[in-house]
């Protein structure tokens, strides 16, 4: 499946994606896929247990929403998914606006 408005393939993660995760959050949702390249192959995360525990801690301490955030394995090779769900109120982060 290739990316689109609502799907973003990332190869590792890096906190600027939590501007992603706003800019979902205040449109229709989406999903963000950490360890998959562009075309959605599976890149392989070699941190993904720190990740599991991490992620939902940054988007619930800086944004005050959940979001569901799942481990994949594709033949050995692992990959998160991050589903963002939209939110009918206007969600910040660090006091700024994203909009997807």
């Amino acid at each position: 499946m290739p990316e689109h408005q609502n799907i973003e393939y990332k190869q590792s993660w890096h906190d600027d994606y939590l501007k992603w995760v706003c800019g979902f959050a205040n449109a229709i949702g989406g999903v963000i896929y950490i360890g998959l390249d562009d075309e959605g192959n599976v890149a392989h995360l070699s941190d993904y247990e720190r990740l599991l525990e991490e992620i939902p801690n940054k988007i619930r301490n800086t944004m005050g929403i959940i979001c569901d955030v799942q481990l994949h394995d594709e033949k050995g090779k692992k990959y998160i998914s991050i589903k963002v769900n939209p939110y009918s109120v206007a969600v910040s982060l660090r006091g700024r606006y994203y909009y997807r």
